[in-house]
């Protein structure tokens, strides 16, 4: 080999061979992506890129406990190669034995496909798409608006090699559009987004005439003060609120007495009903559009998360079934010192068990409350109640008498999702969504609408 290695799996096999580790776990990630962007009802750029990520992590046992090494690098040649696999070995020498340590994962059937060319996108993705956002482009503009956003188009073949035998292959495709409608005076502004796989399951059009709608409402203006609302979440909030609560479930700190999955007096809250609605939280990385890696692809350690455990097979698992919390996310270790069962996370997150209603018959039900669009800036106040604030954004509607009469003024919002669940009355039909706020870390989501009664509007803001 010479120059930079062409086949991913040879450069598994290549390093793999070249370590002189206990144990060694080699990640070649190859990534291309394709992209548009458009301002003012016009395409602006695109453009398309191609990379490799190889990540290894070598482990060395020592008579304290094993420890382990972990270098990343992009654009690897074959000549360099020999140096990233000594660095990680270097690494794992200088290192003191890792907490997380366990026996590299075996036993688990390889992938069939690990010898073949790694899945690549390329604009040819936008075939279908773009003459059709040019339709909406030319019906915006009669219509006196004008369309902002992009589309992004990734594919990620992972292959995963261990010095225990495992040869695994994963290909994930990551489509994101959002689009933003204003009025030419920049005062009015809608949001719509989506998630997707190849981009063929996405309508430009329908979303214009969804933004146009919103963008209707908007024409009357109505101030509201600070207060608790009744309120309709649609489901990009609700997923942005619910994967966060994801992100704060580790079962190691909840027994540690560190977060709101943490009981009084000690022990975790798993058993526990969290809301009386029949709902059940749940990720499955063969959910049908949802698909994920089916074993753990880990590139660092860290919380629930472990290098030692790359390949461990994921199953279907429910976090909340029916209402009551089922599983934390835990790694083998943190299972074994937690006594929770093994649950690693899983890319995807599926609220499902609500009444077969959309978001419009919700609306035509409500007396009076307030219909959201999205949320943004979303931070953590409080990790003992999982309190966030953040900032609603493009379009809070008003609802009176099962219609949307006008816009009201953004506000700053405090709440818990948890805390959310427990008070909701509502939850509509669950859809594949985008979440807003964490589009370039989690898109694989399945939510519901929620109605909440007494959703805290602690401040007016000024964002848009």
């Amino acid at each position: 080999m010479s120059g930079r290695v062409s086949k991913p799996h040879e450069v598994v096999e290549r390093a793999l061979e070249l370590s002189r580790a206990d144990g060694c776990v080699v990640i070649a990630d190859e990534h291309s992506s394709a992209n548009l962007r458009w301002a003012g009802n016009a395409l602006t750029t695109n453009g398309v890129t191609r990379g490799r990520t190889l990540t290894v992590v070598a482990t060395v046992d020592g008579k304290e406990g094993t420890a382990s090494g972990v270098v990343s690098r992009s654009a690897v040649t074959a000549d360099e190669l020999e140096p990233l696999v000594r660095a990680a070995e270097a690494a794992a020498h200088a290192a003191g034995p890792a907490e997380d340590a366990q026996p590299l994962v075996t036993g688990v059937d390889g992938s069939p496909e690990f010898t073949q060319a790694p899945a690549e996108t390329s604009s040819a993705v936008f075939a279908d798409f773009a003459p059709a956002l040019g339709e909406a482009f030319a019906r915006a503009r009669a219509g006196g608006r004008e369309l902002y956003g992009f589309a992004y188009h990734e594919l990620v073949s992972s292959y995963l090699g261990t010095s225990t035998g495992l040869r695994l292959r994963h290909d994930q495709p990551n489509g994101t559009l959002e689009l933003n409608a204003k009025s030419p005076d920049r005062t009015r502004s809608a949001w719509a987004g989506r998630s997707t796989r190849d981009f063929r399951d996405v309508d430009p059009a329908a979303m214009d005439a969804e933004l146009a709608v919103r963008l209707g409402w908007a024409e009357r203006r109505v101030e509201l003060p600070a207060g608790r609302y009744e309120t309709l979440l649609p489901p990009t909030a609700v997923a942005d609120l619910l994967i966060y609560q994801m992100w704060s479930a580790s079962g190691r700190d909840a027994v540690e007495g560190r977060t709101v999955f943490s009981k009084p007096g000690g022990g975790t809250r798993v058993g526990e009903k969290l809301t009386d609605l029949p709902l059940t939280l749940r990720s499955d990385p063969h959910a049908p559009g949802l698909q994920t890696a089916p074993f753990v692809i880990a590139h660092s350690s860290g919380g629930d998360q472990s290098v030692f455990d790359n390949g461990l097979p994921l199953a279907a698992t429910e976090w909340m079934r029916e209402g009551k919390l089922r599983h934390l996310t835990t790694s083998r270790h943190s299972a074994g010192l937690t006594g929770l069962p093994v649950a690693p996370g899983i890319d995807n997150l599926i609220l499902d068990g609500g009444e077969d209603r959309s978001l419009d018959e919700m609306v035509a039900d409500t007396e009076r409350g307030l219909l959201l669009t999205c949320l943004w800036y979303i931070r953590e106040v409080d990790p003992a109640t999982l309190l966030l604030t953040g900032l609603t954004r493009d379009g809070v509607y008003l609802v009176e008498n099962g219609e949307v009469t006008g816009e009201v003024n953004n506000f700053r919002f405090n709440e818990s999702p948890v805390g959310l669940l427990g008070r909701a009355t509502e939850a509509g039909r669950t859809e594949k969504t985008l979440p807003r706020e964490w589009s370039d870390w989690f898109t694989r989501a399945a939510m519901p609408a929620l109605r909440v009664p007494d959703f805290n509007m602690s401040s007016v803001s000024q964002g848009v």
